[in-house]
């Protein structure tokens, strides 16, 4: 009885203490303006943190209304200090903000947030929301800045971010460069499927932050590729849950469904997002090829019709932690699977014409083919922080594993003359890859954080497994016999062992970026016949350097070097013969060599209120280049094209690029961008190879914003390019998109336009010794899409204290 008594004794004295801390709780108020520092646009959405004197973690976190207001209730007198960050924004700290009983309201006022500056002065081609900012050796497209992303996929955006093409197949590569790579967060993703193209497909845009063009890659990444575009993930930054989920559906029968989702605590975060989507594609082709007997002295002729149709359809899950295990200590760990499956059916008309025009066989061919594929890959930092210079450790690991399996069957007969024997042909081809990547990175600030210092180590091991079957049918046994010049399995190893080291500084108008990276590249490769091939080890040296100068607020200047290889890999190195088309048969070629390339540009950036415009100048030289290249092999009245990849010869490249950006009101916003470049190959392989160029790229975007919280947006995009062989004829793709917000800005609707014109066309002109090739087709590109997107926002803030009773 004793102890109970005693217990509520204890009771009613926490009740009463409780009530008078309640009843003498104070009441300061923080309240403020966060605005954009050219224009002085209100920033919606932006994250303000308030911090007690010199806590670590934030006392309450609230978020800017439509006009950039924030408010702060129910504060007790003491001293804070506030930040606020907002993506594509330096954020800004207001240190001393002191409330008291005398004081208890303080109005910080009008906040201007600048934007990023981690890539030497980064000047925002945009004013009112930062859609394109542009670097020395960067450009950065912000995703969730345009309409036209939302409710798409990473292979939708690419296509109007600038510099950037994107092919028919879904190929995205940086104008005026041959290689490029495509990463994620950091990290190269082309290496973790059979085929980029169905990840970039199905990655959700409302997943995604921003997309990075990087013409020269810093020392820390692969020296792989002439430019590398990197897609960085949301990973969250508000403190609560948030997120959004997604449907758009299009008249062509194509659909996209996907969430994605954050949750943040004061010392780890969580995402993660899902996405499935449906695709349905029709084309139609046509080529039309001379062939020159040379040895009769003869020309005939071959004009080739088909038609295709193939559903797709594939899901991506991702899923991701940010741990601050302590003030110094952090541990990020993320997983991406991606699933994809196809089938197909086309068919085609092989006309054979004589020297005369007239028609003298008619061969049909009926391909179906069905597929899937399927990737994991898993990716683990732990970085440790010092607490008195600042400097930084990271130790990564990336483990990704990836099957591709694919069964073809090729049914071929004779309408003319009739006699002609059919066949009947399938084709098996199972592909499986997984890599290991460890690296250990350090960075340092050496004098005010202006300097940082950088030095890594990387070890990356891959391999690849490519098992194809070929069997033919036998009429007369009726059964399938296995192809033995055509069946067997290459089998590729990869070891790459890199360091580097860089030096970066950033002052108030100047910046210089630093480094060379070295890499030891092993590899060794065979077939089950039992051909082998092993490449000496060997070592190759990237140094890259940026300058960039911004000078009386409104100009910059800046120029880069750097050298970068392309590696032959399984893709261009394996011998397996495909013979889908018997009279266009592709293979690889071992006894390719690595390609080196040397390029620099020459920047410079002019910007006001209402406009921005950034000319750049670029050149490089590649030795060595790999191409595609065609031969047409002659007997007996068959002309077969044999294509395969060859180190072609040296090719030099100037290119001029020109980026702008006009806003002359709050309400329209106007960017353009334009690409020439002037190619020059000299080969001593093929004297046909011996000449120059010329490849136009040219974007033009619109985007306004209407009564009623209505906006739109436009894009055209046209491409020309000429490769060793011969040219790629323009290409013209446009989209136009109109949104309606609802619900506070919660819900919104979309309309979009693809191909408004008419289907997408593409051309081919290609020349050697003894042919002419002309290929033309066309893809269902012209759609109507609705979608609808819903965003969820639940940001902590401060509890207001209940009255006294």
């Amino acid at each position: 009885m004793k102890k109970l008594l005693t217990l509520v004794f204890c009771l009613l004295l926490l009740f009463v203490g409780t009530t008078d801390l309640y009843a003498a709780a104070d009441k300061g108020i923080i309240t403020g303006k966060v605005v954009e520092e050219v224009g002085a646009l209100p920033i919606p959405s932006a994250v303000v943190a308030v911090y007690e004197a010199d806590a670590e973690r934030p006392f309450a976190t609230t978020s800017t209304d439509e006009n950039g207001v924030f408010k702060f209730n129910a504060l007790k007198y003491t001293t804070y200090r506030v930040k606020i960050s907002y993506v594509g924004f330096t954020a800004l700290t207001v240190n001393e903000v002191i409330l008291t009983e005398k004081n208890a309201e303080r109005n910080l006022g009008t906040l201007k947030l600048s934007s990023e500056q981690n890539n030497l002065s980064e000047v925002t081609i945009t004013a009112e929301k930062p859609v394109i900012e542009f670097a020395a050796d960067m450009i950065t497209y912000n995703v969730d800045k345009s309409i036209l992303a939302e409710g798409s996929t990473a292979t939708d955006i690419l296509k109007n971010v600038p510099m950037v093409q994107v092919d028919i197949d879904g190929k995205a590569t940086i104008a005026g460069k041959r290689s490029t790579r495509i990463f994620i967060d950091g990290k190269p993703s082309d290496y973790i499927t059979s085929n980029i193209s169905d990840l970039l497909n199905v990655l959700p845009s409302d997943a995604i932050e921003k997309i990075e063009v990087m013409t020269n890659p810093p020392a820390r990444y692969s020296g792989d590729g002439e430019g590398i575009i990197n897609i960085v993930m949301k990973k969250g930054f508000a403190i609560g849950f948030n997120g959004n989920a997604g449907i758009t559906a299009g008249l062509q029968g194509n659909t996209n469904t996907n969430a994605n989702a954050s949750y943040r605590s004061k010392n780890y975060s969580l995402t993660g997002s899902a996405a499935y989507r449906s695709n349905i594609g029709r084309s139609t082709s046509h080529s039309y090829r001379e062939n020159f007997d040379l040895v009769k002295d003869t020309t005939f002729y071959y004009d080739n019709y088909g038609n295709s149709r193939s559903n797709s359809n594939g899901g991506n899950f991702r899923g991701g932690l940010d741990w601050d295990i302590t003030a110094q200590q952090n541990l990020r760990v993320s997983t991406n699977f991606n699933t994809n499956n196809s089938s197909s059916r086309s068919g085609t008309d092989f006309n054979f014409l004589s020297e005369e025009l007239a028609l003298k066989r008619v061969r049909n061919q009926l391909s179906t083919a069905d597929g899937g594929s399927h990737s994991l890959v898993f990716n683990a930092d732990y970085s440790l922080k010092g607490k008195e210079n600042g400097d930084k450790l990271t130790i990564g690991l990336t483990y990704n594993n990836n099957a591709n399996d694919n069964l073809r069957l090729l049914d071929q007969h004779y309408s003319l003359p009739v006699t002609l024997k059919p066949s009947l042909r399938e084709n098996t081809d199972e592909v499986g890859n997984n890599g290991l990547t460890l690296n250990l990175d350090y960075d340092r600030p050496i004098f005010k954080k202006r300097d940082q210092f950088e030095a890594g180590l990387m070890y990356t091991q891959r391999k690849n497994d490519n098992d194809m079957l070929v069997r033919d049918f036998n009429f007369a046994t009726q059964e399938y016999v296995i192809a033995e010049k055509l069946s067997n399995q290459f089998l590729y190893n990869e070891r790459i062992i890199a360091g580097y080291t860089s030096y970066n500084y950033k002052g108030k108008s100047f910046g210089v970026k630093a480094g060379i990276r070295a890499e030891l590249t092993d590899v060794d490769f065979d077939l089950s016949t039992g051909d082998s091939y092993n490449i000496k080890p060997y070592l190759s040296l990237f140094p890259n350097i940026s300058i960039n100068h911004f000078f009386k607020k409104r100009y910059n200047i800046g120029a880069t070097y750097s050298v970068r290889v392309n590696r032959p890999r399984e893709n261009t190195l394996n011998p397996q013969i495909n013979n889908n088309d018997t009279l266009n048969v592709s293979f690889g070629n071992p006894g390719l060599v690595p390609a080196y390339t040397q390029q620099m540009d020459i920047s410079f950036g002019a910007f006001g209120e209402k406009w921005s415009f950034t000319p750049r100048l670029s050149y490089s030289t590649s030795s060595g280049v790999i191409e595609r290249y065609r031969t047409v092999n002659v007997v007996n009245g068959v002309a077969t094209s044999e294509t395969t990849y060859f180190n072609v010869g040296s090719n030099d490249i100037f290119g001029l690029i020109l980026i702008g950006n006009y806003r002359p009101s709050k309400k329209l916003t106007a960017n353009a961008n334009f690409t020439l470049t002037q190619s020059k190959y000299s080969s001593s392989l093929n004297s046909a190879l011996n000449r120059d160029g010329l490849s136009i790229r040219s974007a033009l975007g619109l985007s306004m914003q209407l009564p009623f919280k209505t906006a739109c947006e436009a894009n055209i995009n046209y491409a020309n390019n000429a490769n060793a062989q011969g040219r790629t004829k323009a290409s013209v793709s446009s989209s136009m998109a109109a949104r309606k917000t609802f619900l506070k800005n919660r819900l919104s609707a979309r309309i979009t336009v693809s191909d408004p014109f008419g289907k997408r066309n593409n051309t081919l002109f290609s020349e050697g010794v003894n042919f002419k090739l002309q290929s033309y087709s066309t893809s269902n590109t012209s759609n109507v899409t609705m979608s609808l997107n819903y965003r969820f926002t639940k940001i902590k803030k401060v509890p207001t204290p209940p009255k006294a009773k």
